[in-house]
């Protein structure tokens, strides 16, 4: 399959800091890759780079087969950028946002209307820029990265500080872009939407990946016991911990929960003692990937 994204050995540091530290991984044709990490990993400076707005200390990038830095003239029309903050143009509406974008490309106004639509903008597009909801906005970010219809497209933690109804909507769209061909690189602090949108992860921290793979394939690798919670009450916490495979247990007043790497067994067992009421079953996600990974220290 060709390689969209070809990253050697990527470096890069800033005085002290080494905030990319031998990166390396590739994107093929199609996929919808993602780049997860707390704050500080270094995934805004590797994505930069790739995007070709920083230039690298030591190491490769090819994008669409070319160099990106020196900045490529070349690649410009071929990759679509939502960064991770945007300034929009004031006291201009969406449509004419948009048309300034599709301008600077040589692309007709009346595409303009066509994207609007696509992210779902179409009855704000009289609407100035500093009246759109936070959702809004960032559609309308989105829309600017593609309208002049980009073979690759990079977003920089396109849902941060949006509701999680925003957040929903804001995935169909990535998903319908994704569909439709184009090559899609995802930063993001979400682990549900990377769990959800992305074919492979790369989990970063302290500059270098840590693990890359699929997200499922990522969550089998992860030696963790599944949770089984029921409603507080309907087992005592010791007869719980008595259960055939049941590792721990634990009542909060709300929930019964039961940690087990024999969750059949336990559940098995619950049944028998007609102790299934509002039974949930969870196991690993990707979020214990990531935190078994990088840990679970807050970094501001």
């Amino acid at each position: 399959m060709a390689q969209t994204i070809e990253v050697t050995g990527l470096r890069k540091r800033y005085g002290d800091v080494q905030a990319v530290d031998g990166v390396t991984f590739s994107v093929p044709e199609g996929e919808f890759f993602g780049i997860l990490g707390p704050n500080g990993a270094g995934k805004t400076t590797t994505l930069e780079i790739i995007e070709g707005l920083r230039e690298a200390d030591e190491g490769g990038v090819s994008v669409l087969g070319m160099a990106p830095w020196p900045r490529n003239p070349r690649l410009l029309p071929r990759i679509g950028v939502q960064l991770q903050a945007t300034a929009f143009f004031e006291r201009l509406t969406a449509r004419e946002q948009l048309q300034t974008f599709a301008s600077l490309y040589g692309v007709p106004a009346r595409k303009s209307d066509a994207m609007l639509e696509k992210v779902g903008l179409g009855d704000k597009a009289d609407v100035r820029v500093e009246k759109l909801s936070g959702g809004q906005a960032q559609r309308l970010s989105i829309a600017c990265a593609l309208v002049h219809d980009p073979e690759l497209v990079f977003l920089d933690e396109p849902t941060a500080a949006l509701d999680p109804q925003a957040r929903r909507n804001l995935w169909d769209v990535l998903r319908d872009i994704n569909t439709e061909g184009r090559t899609i690189v995802l930063t993001t602090h979400y682990m549900d939407e990377a769990e959800l949108l992305c074919d492979r992860v790369a989990i970063m921290d302290a500059g270098r990946v840590l693990r890359l793979g699929p997200p499922a394939a990522l969550v089998r690798g992860l030696d963790v016991p599944a949770r089984i919670s029921v409603a507080s009450g309907v087992l005592p916490v010791g007869d719980a911990r008595r259960l055939p495979g049941a590792d721990e247990a634990a009542d909060d007043g709300v929930s019964l929960t039961i940690s087990t790497r024999d969750p059949s067994a336990v559940v098995a067992a619950m049944a028998a003692k007609d102790a299934l009421d509002g039974v949930q079953i969870r196991g690993a996600t990707l979020e214990d990937v990531f935190l078994d990974l990088t840990g679970r220290e807050y970094r501001a």
